[in-house]
């Protein structure tokens, strides 16, 4: 993959990710806030963005979304390595709970 190619897709996934982002806002915010990781100021923000307004912050060079979960249990549950399939809902919820303790944290 070539740098422009990169890019063009860091360019995709911002704008892909904004809308969404203003989509859950617009329609349950305390669940976009949950879902988004993003504080009450950033939602409001977001929320407000004309459609020029995010095609020009998602042309940028930095990915605007990221991973929230840098803890390799979690990692490990999402993933389900060396587990059968029918703890599958039980791994999610797992890691469900903890990343929503997470959010409490940082709130």
């Amino acid at each position: 993959m070539t740098s422009e190619q990169i890019l063009a897709e860091i360019r995709e996934a911002n704008l892909s990710y904004l809308m969404l982002a203003q989509s859950l806002i617009r329609s349950d915010r305390e669940q976009a806030l949950f879902r988004l990781g993003v504080s009450e100021e950033n939602a409001a923000l977001i929320a407000a963005l004309t459609p020029a307004q995010m095609m020009k912050i998602a042309s940028g060079n930095t990915l605007l979304c990221r991973m929230r979960s840098d803890d390799e249990m979690v990692w490990g549950l999402l993933t389900n390595h060396g587990k059968s399939s029918a703890n599958d809902a039980v791994s999610r919820l797992h890691a469900s709970i903890l990343l929503a303790g997470r959010h409490q944290e940082a709130a």
